[in-house]
């Protein structure tokens, strides 16, 4: 599902107060972070190859 076009906030991202947590959330969280870490890097490498392949199409002969 692709997040639609516009303008984005400021600060995506507002870490929560995790002081009265247990360590099992704590450990679903930590879970959850690297799930959308996980996500972002598959985005990044989406993007490269799109660049890349650009790239190469775009060549000057030579």
């Amino acid at each position: 599902m692709e997040e639609p076009e516009g303008p984005r906030p400021a600060n995506r991202f507002q870490p929560p107060v995790i002081d009265r947590w247990g360590v099992e959330e704590l450990r679903a969280y930590i879970a959850e972070l690297r799930e959308e870490i996980a996500r972002a890097e598959r985005e990044i490498a989406k993007r490269d190859a799109t660049k890349a392949a650009a790239d190469l199409f775009f060549r000057k002969p030579g």
